[in-house]
């Protein structure tokens, strides 16, 4: 499950179908939850930006969102992302690319969120012919940039994402900002998609889920895929639970060519509107179940801005529930990052992201891009 070196580094499993339920909820998270939530929230007003909201350790999953970025790329049990470059038409590579894109949405637990990932925070893995590098680009907005090429199959992922947590009164909604990027280098294909909501339900029936609609384009053929995820009723009661539909058109014609239906962590459909032939595109159990945390390769050369090793003191105590321990460890980090801010104002000195470079649009949206390719950054 979680695994520590001789340099403190832990290393913990990825919410998958399997772990992302109650048995991992009593291993990650404190007693009486749900009342901890509510004295949590008692002062803050509806409508209040969270994006500044420090959680206590108790509500922590011992991880930084950065690893849970990366973990939606590397950590799966079936190549969906290869697929991609297999299909013999712009149509059945768009199809592919829909189903690798709802393998990225995975379970969370409710009461618990990962880190707030620090400025310059580096999260790098390999896996195969697959390289991931992800650095906090950006505190305030927290905004990540993440960098993935598989070498092998000639394809590139540029994401650059920065959520923000609102409270609604009786619910938290965390509206995930940025573009995502999939080129299919030996096609010239680029796709272009956005991502889900993350809404946790506080009252009447806690629960969590990913809702919103997601849209996915080849800029170069028009295809588009527009994907619908939804939730149940505000009381619980009808609606489907992790219900995803939408449809698959050819912009240039409006044309709809599939629907698609299903359940992003069952199985997920497409209908052929001219046949009325179903097929499945997506099992969820074929692909994020029982995921298993990286494995390190070399402690020593590990970098000192790695998720990893930033959080592993804050991540063994929690995993061990010693919550005193825990806020201490907290504690020093933060400070840490306080302290690098004082020493870069004294200096008049401006953070720069050391792997990509950062830009905003005149509309406040942020982008990114690599500085160097992933394949010459070996990760864990």
């Amino acid at each position: 499950m979680e695994q520590e070196s001789e340099t403190n580094i832990v290393l913990t499993k990825p919410f998958s179908l399997g772990n992302g339920n109650e048995s991992d909820s009593e291993v990650y998270s404190a007693p009486n939850i749900l009342q901890r939530i509510l004295s949590l929230l008692t002062n803050v007003r509806p409508g209040s930006d969270l994006t500044r909201f420090q959680l206590p350790p108790q509500f922590n999953f011992p991880k930084s969102q950065l690893q849970c970025y990366g973990e939606s790329i590397y950590s799966s049990t079936s190549d969906l992302l290869s697929r991609c470059n297999t299909g013999q038409s712009p149509l059945e590579r768009l199809i592919f690319v829909v189903a690798w894109s709802i393998s990225t949405t995975r379970p969370a637990i409710f009461g618990v969120a990962p880190y707030n990932p620090t400025l310059g925070e580096t999260h790098h893995v390999s896996k195969g012919n697959l390289n991931v590098l992800l650095e906090q680009a950006s505190h305030h907005p927290p905004v990540s940039a993440l960098h993935a090429t598989d070498e092998k199959e000639n394809i590139e992922i540029i994401w650059c994402q920065y959520p923000v947590p609102k409270f609604n009164g009786t619910s938290v909604e965390a509206q995930v900002h940025g573009k995502r990027q999939l080129k299919l280098i030996n096609h010239g294909e680029t796709y272009e998609m956005n991502s889900p909501h993350l809404l946790i339900k506080i009252l009447p029936v806690p629960g969590i889920d990913w809702v919103g609609n997601v849209n996915i384009k080849c800029i170069e053929t028009g295809l588009v895929a527009e994907l619908c995820y939804t939730s149940q009723s505000f009381f619980g009661f009808g609606g489907s639970k992790r219900l995803i539909k939408g449809k698959i058109i050819d912009s240039s014609s409006l044309k709809i060519l599939h629907e698609v239906n299903g359940h992003w962590d069952s199985t997920v459909t497409l209908k052929e509107t001219r046949s009325g032939e179903i097929r499945v595109i997506y099992d969820a159990k074929e692909v994020i179940s029982g995921l298993q945390a990286p494995t390190l390769k070399d402690a020593e050369s590990v970098w000192l801005t790695e998720s990893a090793l930033i959080w592993s003191e804050l991540s063994q105590a929690i995993l061990s529930k010693d919550w005193e321990k825990a806020r201490e460890a907290k504690k020093a980090v933060e400070e840490r990052q306080r302290e690098l801010l004082r020493e870069r104002e004294s200096k008049g000195e401006t953070w720069v992201p050391k792997h990509f470079i950062l830009s905003q649009s005149k509309e406040g949206i942020w982008d990114c891009s690599p500085i160097q390719n992933a394949t010459s950054i070996q990760g864990l």
